[in-house]
């Protein structure tokens, strides 16, 4: 991977508890290969799989799915989580697959693919797949939103403040919009059947902690953490605070809908 994060015990622990497993995008890339290769579900490959959230959704449609990442401790997460038997984890680079050439019916990469070397990424995604296989890119904008009777709109004005504060300490990798880096790394795949979505919202009920532990897994929020940990905890005090001022809510953890825009795009190998 070109940049390695999200690499800690702790982190790694965060990122299982709190991350949105999207298995709504899962059936679009099963309905996508199936309309020219209905029965190629062989070997699944999910890189930069973390703690495996995304990789053991695809274990129902894939007779073997393996999940691969660079971090130990991401991987020790995947392997203490409850896995089907088909679903198994290599700890490798994104641009050093083990697999062989031609040997893969789909490559993903499930908010992840912005970390990695695009190029060499590509081309090792491009070496593993059989023709016809799918590469199948996914992420999601950092500004959730959450819905909440009928104050959703001031709610969402405090998260933007949540989002702007962490905003100077985004890693300059990924620059300003990680939308730009997948319509690029799209444009560079010469994969002539291929499809772009760049909204898709995935929905989920939560209490308002879990929200707010998955917005401290960012990597922003880490940054933020590492350089001033009693400023990271003012910050997450004070949205806190000022989301449950607004919701006067009874209970001390509320339930909120957090609303996720995912992009994601597909592409079939000739």
């Amino acid at each position: 991977m070109a940049v390695r994060l999200f690499e800690g015990k702790d982190h790694a622990a965060a990122y299982l508890q709190y991350r949105v497993a999207p298995h709504e995008l899962v059936s679009r890339i099963v309905k996508f290969m199936e309309k020219k290769t209905p029965n190629q579900f062989t070997l699944a490959v999910d890189v930069g799989c973390g703690s495996g959230q995304g990789t053991t959704l695809l274990a129902p449609y894939f007779s073997k799915v393996v999940g691969t990442d660079v971090s130990p401790a991401q991987l020790e997460m995947a392997l203490n989580n409850s896995n089907p038997p088909n679903v198994s984890y290599r700890q490798c680079p994104a641009e050093e697959l083990p697999f062989a050439a031609g040997e893969v019916d789909l490559v993903t990469a499930m908010t992840a693919a912005h970390w990695f070397d695009h190029q060499k990424f590509l081309l090792e995604a491009d070496r593993v797949l059989r023709p016809g296989g799918c590469l199948a890119l996914l992420s999601y904008t950092m500004d959730m939103e959450l819905e909440y009777g009928d104050i959703t709109n001031a709610l969402n004005d405090i998260c933007k403040e949540f989002y702007a504060a962490l905003l100077p300490f985004r890693n300059p990798y990924i620059g300003s919009s990680s939308v730009k880096i997948y319509t690029d790394m799209l444009d560079s795949c010469s994969y002539l059947d291929k499809e772009w979505n760049e909204c898709f919202w995935v929905k989920r009920t939560v209490p308002l902690t879990a929200y707010m532990g998955m917005v401290q897994t960012f990597s922003s929020y880490q940054k933020l953490q590492e350089k001033d940990p009693a400023e990271a905890e003012r910050l997450s005090n004070d949205i806190r605070n000022k989301l449950l001022s607004a919701m006067k809510a009874s209970s001390p953890d509320p339930e909120v809908t957090v609303a996720v825009k995912y992009f994601y795009w597909l592409a079939r190998k000739p």
